[in-house]
C-alpha cells in the first residue's frame, strides 16, 4: 500500500518515533512531548527525527515541531502498530 512502502524503509528506532507522533495526534507534534512518550530527551530522538525528515517522512511546518508528510499516517501507524512499544535506551 501507499503507506506500507514509506513505513518498510524505516528503522526499528523511526518506526517508534512515527509511532508515538500517532499516538500524540495527527496535528504537529512538539519535538519535545514525542521525545517525553518515548522516554527519552530531545536531543536523544534529535538524530532520529532529522533522519525521517530527510526521508521525507515528516517536514517541520515550525520550529520544535513536526508533522507527517502524508495525510493519515497517524492512523495508519495506529493500524500497523497497533501497541507502542519502546525499546531501552542503548548506550553507546
Amino acid at each position: 500500500s501507499f503507506f506500507r512502502v514509506r513505513l518498510d524503509r524505516a528503522t526499528e528506532m523511526q518506526r517508534v518515533y512515527l509511532r508515538a507522533m500517532a499516538e500524540l495526534g495527527a496535528a504537529p507534534q512538539k519535538a519535545a512531548d514525542v521525545a517525553a512518550l518515548l522516554d527519552r530527551t530531545s536531543p536523544q530522538v534529535a538524530p532520529t527525527r532529522a533522519e525521517l525528515i530527510a526521508m521525507g517522512l515528516l517536514y517541520t511546518p515550525e520550529h520544535g515541531y513536526a508533522a507527517f508528510t502524508v495525510p493519515h499516517f497517524d492512523k495508519f501507524m495506529k493500524r500497523a502498530i497497533p501497541n507502542l512499544e519502546v525499546p531501552p535506551v542503548r548506550r553507546r
